[in-house]
C-alpha cells in the first residue's frame, strides 16, 4: 500500500525576511515582456497576451539575506514500494524530492539549501524540485508561501495529498491532488484550475522540473521544431541542431536559453531527461498540458556564475518544463465559469544505451513507440476521468494557506474548496492578523464604509484594483474624511492606468493626512507620466516618514535612481546607520549614484571592497552589475577590463 505522512526535514534556509511594506506598483524585470515575435500566424502562441506590469496586489519579497541556518521545514511525504515523493507545503507545494527506491536515486535535482534569489514575480525564488507556476507569466506568487494542505483518499482508499489556493491576480482557484498507487511506479498529479468569475481571464501554467545536468545526458521529447528567442527576437527553429549545436545534448549549449518544443497533435505529451546509461526522469501528461520546454543556464562563465550562486554544493541543473501554452511568452484565454483539469505523471525511464547512440529523431521515435505500446498515455486520460469524483470531495485540513479565498474581494465564496473559514474560527485563541483585517474589508464591501488606520501603520491589505475601484468611487462621499480610502482609490486608478485620477486621489489622501504610502503612490504615478523630477521629490518625502524601513528604502533608492536624483540619494545614504549602509542593494544604489555624479574612483573602490559587492537580490536579466564594473574600470584606468567572474551574471 501507499502512505501519506506529514513530517519535518532539516534544511539550511536563508532568512526570507518580511514582505515589502509598499504595494508592487513598478514591478520586477520580466524578460518575456520585452520580446518581439517573428512567427507564422498559425503558431497560436498568444504572444504577449496576459502580460502584467507588476505583481499587485501581492507585495515584493525583497528583504531576504543569503545567510543560511538549519531549520526544520514542514514536509508531506507520499511513499509506496517504488517511489518516495517529498513535498514542501510551506514553499508553494514544491515537489522537492522523488526517489526511485529500486535504483536508490533521486529523479529530481534537489538543492542542498533554500537560497533565495531574485527570479520570481515577487522577487524571492529558489532552485530545485518541481515548481507549480500558474496565473501570470513567471514564477508563482506563492513560490515562498504556504499553501492550503489537506489529506483525503481516492476511490481505492489510497491516501491523497491535496494542496490548493486562491490566486488574487487572475482571481481563480487552483487545486493539486497527488497520490501513489499500490502497483505503480509513477507519481500521479491531478491539476484543476477554476475560473468562477464572469470574465475571460488570461491563464498560465508551467510545471518547472529541475533535473540534474548529467554528463553526456540527453533530453528526449517528441518534437522536430521549437520556439526560441535570440536576444529579444522570437523565432521557430528546426531541432535538434540549432546553429551547429544539438540542443538535446544540453552540455553543449553555450548561453542561457529556452527551447519550447512544438509537440504535434495526436502525439503523447512527454519529456525525459536521461543520463549516459539511459536512466532518468519521464514526465508525461494528458493533452491539455500540450507543450514542453528545455531551459539551460548554458555553459560559459556567466552561466557557471549563476549555477554557483543558486546553491551550495548541490551542483548543476537544467529545467524541463510542461505548460498549457506553446511557450511562456503569453497566456491562454480561459472562459468564465470554466474548470481546466489535467493529469501529470512523474517516474523513472530506463532505455538502452543503444537507443541513446541513435540519431535524435530515431531515438525519440523509439521512446514514443514504447509509451504508445505501454498504453501509458491512454491510461492517463482514463485516470483523469475516474478521479473526477475524488477531486470534488472534501479533505481534512493539515496546514493553512492565505485567508483571501473566502473573500474573493467581492464577498463571493468558492464552491468546493474551503479557505477563509478555517482561518477565522472564533474558537481559536488567536485570530491571524490577515483574517482580522479582512473582516474590515468584508464590512467595506457590505456597507461601503472603509476602515481608517493610522497613517504611520503599514497598510494591511490591497484589495482595490481595476475590477472593483468603481465600488469605492461610488462610496467615496461616505469616506470623505478617510485618508486611507483616497489612498486605496488611487491604487485602483493606478491599476487601470488612469494616472490622472490616481494622482488626484493620492493628493486628496495627503490633504487629509500625510503618509509615506500616498507619497510612494504619487512618485510611481509621476514615473509613469515621465515626470522624473517630481517622482524623486515625492519619494524623498515618503522616505522621511520611513527612514528605518528597509523595504521602503530599497523602493525609494530605486525610484531615486530612475529619477536621476543622484545627489539626493548620495546624501540620504551617507546619513544611514552603518548597518543599513551595508545592505547590498542600498550600497549598490549609492555606487550607481556616485557613478552618476562622476565619482568613479570612489564608486569602483566601494564595488570591489570586501571581496566584491554582490546584492542579495540580484535579478536574472539585470546586467547592471557587470556593466557598471566595466564602465567604472574603463573610467578609472582608461582601458577596458576583463569582467571578473564574481560580477559576471550575464547568462544570455
Amino acid at each position: 500500500m501507499s502512505e501519506l505522512r506529514f513530517e519535518t526535514k532539516k534544511i539550511r534556509v536563508a532568512d526570507l525576511g518580511k514582505e515589502s511594506c509598499v504595494p508592487d506598483l513598478l514591478g520586477e524585470l520580466t524578460v518575456q515582456n520585452n520580446l518581439e515575435f517573428h512567427l507564422d500566424e498559425t503558431d497560436e502562441i498568444y504572444e504577449g497576451y496576459g502580460r502584467v506590469k507588476n505583481a499587485y496586489p501581492y507585495r515584493q519579497r525583497n528583504t531576504y539575506t543569503r545567510e543560511l541556518k538549519e531549520q526544520e521545514v514542514q514536509t508531506a511525504v507520499l511513499e509506496n514500494r517504488y517511489l518516495k515523493a517529498v513535498f514542501l507545503p510551506g514553499f508553494g507545494g514544491r515537489l522537492w524530492e522523488l526517489w526511485d527506491k529500486y535504483a536508490g536515486r533521486n529523479l529530481l535535482y534537489t538543492n542542498d539549501v533554500l537560497q533565495f534569489s531574485n527570479l520570481a514575480v515577487r522577487n524571492a525564488w529558489f532552485s530545485g524540485g518541481v515548481e507549480w507556476n500558474m496565473g501570470i507569466i513567471g514564477h508563482n506568487p506563492f513560490t515562498t508561501e504556504s499553501l492550503y494542505t489537506a489529506r483525503t483518499t481516492n476511490e481505492n482508499g489510497e491516501p491523497v495529498l491535496r494542496m490548493y489556493e486562491y490566486e488574487r491576480i487572475r482571481k481563480v482557484t487552483y487545486q493539486m491532488d497527488f497520490w501513489l498507487e499500490k502497483d505503480s511506479s509513477f507519481l500521479n498529479c491531478r491539476m484543476r484550475v477554476v475560473n468562477e468569475g464572469k470574465e475571460v481571464v488570461p491563464m498560465y501554467w508551467w510545471s518547472n522540473i529541475a533535473v540534474p545536468e548529467y554528463e553526456k545526458g540527453r533530453v528526449i521529447v517528441p518534437a522536430v521544431q521549437a520556439f526560441t528567442s535570440r536576444g529579444n527576437q522570437v523565432t521557430k527553429v528546426d531541432i535538434p541542431v540549432v546553429e551547429g549545436i544539438d540542443v538535446s545534448d544540453y552540455k553543449t549549449i553555450k548561453k542561457s536559453v529556452d527551447y519550447f518544443f512544438d509537440i504535434p497533435d495526436g502525439c503523447p505529451k512527454y519529456i525525459a531527461n536521461v543520463d549516459e546509461t539511459g536512466w532518468g526522469l519521464l514526465q508525461i501528461s494528458t493533452d491539455r498540458l500540450r507543450s514542453r520546454n528545455l531551459f539551460s543556464w548554458g555553459n560559459q562563465d556567466a552561466s557557471n556564475r549563476w549555477q554557483e550562486y543558486l546553491t551550495d554544493k548541490a551542483g548543476r541543473y537544467v529545467e524541463i518544463q510542461a505548460g498549457l501554452g506553446k511557450t511562456q511568452y503569453g497566456c491562454i484565454p480561459m472562459a468564465p465559469h470554466t474548470a481546466w483539469e489535467w493529469m501529470e505523471q512523474y517516474g523513472s525511464v530506463d532505455i538502452s544505451e543503444g537507443v541513446l547512440e541513435k540519431e535524435y529523431k530515431e531515438r525519440t521515435a523509439l521512446v514514443t513507440e514504447r509509451i504508445l505500446e505501454s498504453g501509458l498515455h491512454e491510461k492517463l486520460k482514463e485516470k483523469l476521468e475516474t478521479s473526477k469524483e475524488m477531486s470534488r470531495k472534501e479533505a481534512q485540513l493539515v496546514y493553512k494557506g492565505s485567508v483571501y479565498g473566502g473573500l474573493v474581494t467581492h464577498g463571493e465564496g468558492t464552491k468546493h474548496l474551503k479557505f477563509m473559514e478555517e482561518n477565522t474560527d472564533e474558537s481559536q485563541s488567536e485570530i491571524p492578523k490577515e483574517a482580522e483585517s479582512l473582516k474590515n474589508w468584508k464590512r467595506f464591501f457590505e456597507t461601503g464604509i472603509l476602515h481608517c488606520p493610522q497613517p504611520l501603520e503599514t497598510p494591511n491589505e490591497f484589495l482595490i484594483d481595476e475590477t472593483n475601484v468603481d465600488f469605492l468611487e461610488t462610496h467615496i462621499e461616505e469616506n470623505a474624511q478617510n485618508w486611507y480610502a483616497y489612498y486605496q482609490l488611487g491604487l485602483g486608478y493606478y491599476c487601470r492606468e488612469n494616472y490622472e485620477k490616481a494622482e488626484k486621489a493620492f493628493r486628496d489622501s495627503l490633504k487629509l493626512r500625510e503618509s509615506a504610502w500616498a507619497f510612494h503612490g504619487l512618485s510611481c504615478v509621476k514615473l509613469m507620466q515621465n515626470d522624473k523630477d517630481q517622482a524623486g521629490t515625492y519619494i524623498l518625502q515618503g522616505m522621511a516618514f520611513k527612514r528605518k524601513e528597509l523595504s521602503y528604502l530599497k523602493e525609494g533608492f530605486r525610484i531615486l535612481l530612475l529619477s536621476g536624483k543622484y545627489e539626493e540619494l548620495s546624501r540620504f545614504y551617507r546619513k544611514l546607520d552603518k548597518e543599513e549602509q551595508e545592505d547590498g542593494r542600498l550600497k549598490l544604489g549609492y555606487i550607481q549614484a556616485l557613478h552618476g555624479l562622476k565619482q568613479d574612483k570612489k564608486a569602483l573602490d566601494l564595488l570591489e571592497s570586501k571581496g566584491g559587492l554582490i546584492p542579495d537580490d540580484i535579478r536574472v536579466g539585470e546586467d547592471y552589475l557587470g556593466e557598471i564594473w566595466q564602465e567604472l574600470y574603463e573610467s578609472v584606468y582608461k582601458k577596458k577590463g576583463k569582467l571578473p567572474h564574481k560580477f559576471n551574471f550575464r547568462a544570455n
